[in-house]
């Protein structure tokens, strides 16, 4: 199956709405229609005021359904409210919505084994109309659920990226849609051009690594320590940051520090992680001629990258004992 394929939307019958009007957010609640209807000047389209989230319900082999660490995923998007200026819907609501949207399309969330999941996309708007630049004052929260398969069905092919995609001090540290639109060009580029994604270096001095389009990058030294990057522009990642608690968990070295891209020749293996991605082994990184291999063929079994994701996996699907907190569990 291609990405376009397994990752794409497929429309459920019930999503959850809630307006805020006036300084305060109303009751909320399931609805069939999946369309939005807006002012042609409301802010989210003239100034894209928007932010975003995704995480993953799944079923278990003993039939329960279960959600990855959403407390995570709420406090990522008030973060990014605050940072886009938009009112965070208030945290024990906003779980039970996501709960409520789950149980209405249980019938929708993919079997256990097939590797597939229930896509939960949580996202609020901006939706009052504006001409000058302002933010809105109105503001729809929305979450609608998708049945998807795998992000990635294949070795990833990456390049190195000669656009940027976020500025030092600016809003790469935050889940808003204009983060993403900066990628859509380069990412069609690197399509015609045979690659699967994009790896963007820093910015300011275009030296160091920090992650593709799309998901958040790893790397596996020669003597067996998780490295990852770290920095001020890039996503915090649910994913990197429950791999690095894995490793801990399991003894396996690891480091979260930044990363010149003078040393990716050095390492051993190279995967990308993300709540679509989940771990996803990366074949090689092309920097403008000058090709690093990580993985080839069959190569990526065995490999501590395989470990970990065979970890991870089996918390998320409920057959490995996790952190407490990390499994919740929807009634």
């Amino acid at each position: 199956m291609s990405k376009d394929k397994a990752f794409s939307y497929n429309p459920t019958p019930y999503r959850f709405v809630a307006k805020y009007r006036d300084g305060s957010w109303d009751e909320g609640g399931l609805t069939e229609d999946a369309n939005i209807v807006l002012n042609e000047s409301a802010c989210v389209l003239q100034y894209a005021q928007n932010v975003f989230e995704g995480l993953k319900a799944r079923r278990t082999a003993d039939g329960r359904i279960v959600i990855f660490r959403p407390d995570m995923n709420i406090a990522r998007m008030k973060e990014s409210c605050r940072r886009m200026y938009m009112p965070a819907f208030p945290d024990d609501r906003f779980m039970e919505a996501i709960k409520d949207v789950v149980r209405a399309n249980k019938e929708m969330i993919p079997e256990y084994g097939t590797g597939g999941a229930l896509y939960i996309r949580p996202f609020m708007i901006g939706t009052d109309p504006v001409l000058g630049v302002k933010p809105a004052t109105e503001f729809e929260f929305r979450i609608f659920v998708s049945p998807v398969g795998a992000y990635f069905d294949r070795m990833i092919k990456l390049r190195v990226c000669d656009y940027d995609r976020a500025a030092p001090n600016g809003t790469g540290k935050i889940k808003a849609g204009l983060n993403y639109a900066m990628s859509l060009f380069p990412i069609a580029e690197a399509h015609e051009l045979g690659y699967d994604e994009n790896l963007y270096l820093d910015a300011a001095t275009r030296t160091y690594v920090e992650e593709t389009g799309g998901a958040n990058i790893f790397f596996i030294t020669e003597d067996g320590k998780l490295v990852t990057p770290r920095s001020e522009t890039i996503l915090p990642s649910i994913t990197r940051n429950s791999i690095l608690k894995v490793a801990e968990m399991y003894g396996i070295p690891a480091e979260e520090r930044r990363i010149a891209f003078s040393e990716v020749g050095g390492f051993k293996e190279c995967g990308l992680c993300g709540t679509a991605a989940v771990i996803s082994p990366v074949e090689s990184i092309d920097d403008h001629g000058t090709v690093y291999t990580y993985f080839k063929g069959e190569t990526f079994e065995g490999s501590k990258a395989m470990q970990l994701k065979k970890i991870l996996t089996g918390i998320m699907e409920g057959d490995i004992p996790g952190p407490e907190g990390w499994v919740c569990e929807v009634e």
